[in-house]
């Protein structure tokens, strides 16, 4: 490792656990890769004392970065075409799908992949500590680096496929089809009837075939798990997500299970 290699951070912040993940770009290489679950979901000012005791317990995180970014996972975000967005409406986007406070901070992300804005709120408490710890920074949220990298690496194709994302209590659900975005939604499940539910909903919306249509998965989910399983048991074919990534990764990183980091390893 050289003293002046360029290296870049990304933070996964969902009130369920926190994701860490290094990429040495000079030696094109994840160096660092960590996730931290929590046993219940917490709250944004427990999250942010959860990231203080985790950025001070490793000194990996002392190091200088060339680029830091946070991703933040919440069900507070919707999707607006570009083309149809009034900044001065960030609210009332919002408030169709989320449940938000009059002083709720309300952003967005532009999507270019299908020319969207995504408006969300993010946690502030969360941005103030990283740019009083490392400085200049990017935050994006999760929903946008899923979508994005969903869509800039499809293979064209006319059918539609359904990638899932399976998170400790939340599954984040992107629906393409002949390489265009159909569907995104964010589900809140507390079992696995409550998670196989909303993704056969999301199929009786869309008329999707559960016989024909191809699912991917992402996130933590194993072959085995009882949501793995329930799956099965009612959709034909389903498959880990298998990307190559253009990056290595580092001797010491288990990289069997690289699916279940695929958002914050996308946020590259």
């Amino acid at each position: 490792m050289k003293i002046n290699d360029i290296k870049e951070l990304s933070i996964q912040i969902n009130l369920n656990g926190l994701s860490f993940c290094i990429l040495n770009k000079t030696e094109n290489t994840i160096e660092f890769l960590k996730t931290v679950p929590f046993d219940q979901k917490s709250t944004p000012t427990e999250i942010l004392n959860h990231l203080k005791a985790e950025l001070s317990s490793n000194t990996v995180f002392s190091e200088d970065f060339n680029a830091v970014l946070v991703i933040h996972q919440n069900e507070l975000a919707t999707l607006v075409p570009e083309e149809l967005y009034n900044a001065e409406h960030k609210a009332d986007y919002l408030k169709f799908n989320s449940k938000i406070l009059r002083n709720d901070f309300i952003t967005e992300d532009t999507i270019s992949a299908n020319n969207s804005v995504n408006v969300y709120v993010p946690y502030v408490n969360i941005n103030n500590y990283i740019f009083e710890t490392f400085g200049e920074f990017v935050y994006k949220h999760a929903s946008s680096v899923l979508i994005n990298s969903h869509l800039q690496h499809l293979e064209t194709v006319d059918e539609p496929i359904v990638f899932i994302n399976i998170n400790k209590n939340t599954v984040e659900v992107v629906v393409t089809k002949e390489n265009k975005l159909q569907l995104f939604n964010n589900f809140e499940y507390h079992s696995k009837e409550d998670f196989i539910y909303y993704i056969l909903f999301v199929f009786e919306q869309l008329k999707l075939d559960t016989e024909t249509t191809l699912v991917k998965l992402s996130g933590h989910i194993n072959l085995g798990d009882e949501l793995y399983v329930i799956l099965y048991t009612y959709i034909r074919h389903v498959n880990f997500i298998e990307k190559q990534y253009e990056f290595s990764i580092a001797t010491g990183i288990d990289n069997r299970y690289l699916h279940h980091h695929f958002l914050i390893l996308n946020s590259f």
